[in-house]
């Protein structure tokens, strides 16, 4: 017991906003390519930057009303500085994640993680 504990304190990401960064580093891993969760570009947090250029942004059920205007705001504002957002709901997180998966994989494969 004392082991898997020690294994999921090892992966768990101190920083995230609200565990799912975990998740997607871990689900990510084998991608080899860097991903940093809870990242501050452009006066706010990314969920996940993905190598230098691409940014995942997971939305819960708060993204409504003024939250969802300033998270478009905000995705306009990265494009314009060169970053590449996918941006997916709480629900396909954890229950679509092969859909998920295979955006990042044919974005990473584009090339668009890269500066």
């Amino acid at each position: 017991m004392a082991a898997n504990a020690r294994r999921i304190l090892a992966t768990a990401a101190p920083f995230s906003d609200a565990g799912l960064e975990t998740y997607i580093r871990e689900r990510l891993r084998w991608l080899r390519v860097p991903v940093r969760a809870q990242i501050w570009i452009a006066g706010h947090r990314v969920d996940a930057l993905i190598g230098s250029r691409l940014i995942l942004q997971i939305d819960g059920a708060h993204h409504v009303g003024a939250q969802r205007s300033e998270d478009i705001r905000h995705d306009a504002v990265l494009k314009l500085r060169g970053y590449h957002v996918i941006r997916i709901s709480y629900s396909q997180m954890m229950f679509e994640w092969h859909m998920v998966r295979d955006l990042v994989m044919r974005a990473v494969a584009q090339g668009l993680h890269e500066a």
